[in-house]
């Protein structure tokens, strides 16, 4: 898949504009594409842009949906928070949201009091998080939240590899993951035509079983992976728990289960 161009539609940016193009390897082009798809900078924001009927999309941690969640979510009682286990928890887990996307789950999690880390593989998913991080650090209603927050642009499958080499201290407690599946539902796609093209551009997680399986080595507490309601599983190992909801899912690997060897001793 060729790289997905960059343009600046705001001159007083163009500095903005040369850094997120080295940072995330993008070609920065000086005129607005006629076709396709392609990153805009504008006075606001970046946006993923494309000539068709959708809106445009980008990450969003101040204003909206992530606003609403913020001050109307529900708290620990959010099934995300259940998920990862924060429901009566005294101490909040290091998290690892390993398909960061456009980091919705991410910022609830840090929203709550937790440290996240996210990985994105995705050069244009990177970027959109980078500038929707940058824009909530600044802004008061959010800075505390954006410090809780880290990117890593990276390959999750490496990157976690890496943790489970490191001390048990230092690993991460829960990985959760969002796998961005083909979507067969002709009525889902077509009510999120702006979503349908993010993930024209960034493609399915078509290795979502390598994922899994190098996350439940690298995690001390739980994997969580969020799928649609009637959703496969994905391959390999199967769930300690599923907590069902009306619309989405949590399928739990508990590690204590999968790997109670690692357990002896630390009681």
């Amino acid at each position: 898949m060729h790289a997905t161009p960059l343009y600046c539609a705001e001159s007083a940016r163009r500095d903005t504009a040369e850094s997120l193009a080295a940072r995330f390897a993008l070609p920065l082009v000086k005129q607005r594409p006629d076709s396709g798809y392609w990153l805009e900078l504008g006075p606001q924001r970046l946006e993923l842009v494309t000539t068709g009927k959708h809106g445009a999309v980008y990450a969003e941690f101040v204003e909206g949906a992530a606003k609403h969640r913020r001050e109307q979510g529900g708290g620990r009682g959010q099934p995300v928070a259940k998920a990862v286990g924060l429901k009566g928890a005294k101490d909040l887990p290091r998290i690892v949201d390993a398909t960061a996307g456009l980091g919705g789950d991410s910022f609830v999690l840090a929203t709550l009091g937790c440290e996240v880390t996210m990985l994105e593989r995705s050069p244009v998913a990177a970027a959109l998080l980078f500038d929707a991080l940058e824009r909530a650090s600044v802004h008061p209603d959010t800075m505390d939240i954006a410090a809780r927050m880290t990117l890593i642009h990276a390959n999750a499958i490496n990157w976690l590899a890496e943790q489970a080499e490191l001390p048990w201290e230092q690993r991460p407690e829960v990985v959760f993951v969002d796998p961005m599946f083909p979507d067969t539902d002709k009525k889902s796609a077509a009510a999120k035509k702006g979503m349908q093209a993010f993930q024209h551009v960034i493609g399915d997680d078509m290795d979502s079983a390598a994922l899994l399986e190098t996350a439940i080595t690298a995690a001390t507490g739980r994997v969580v992976v969020k799928r649609p309601q009637r959703g496969v599983p994905i391959e390999g190992v199967k769930p300690s728990v599923v907590l069902d909801g009306k619309s989405t899912r949590f399928d739990l690997y508990v590690i204590k289960a999968l790997r109670p060897q690692d357990f002896v001793g630390r009681d």
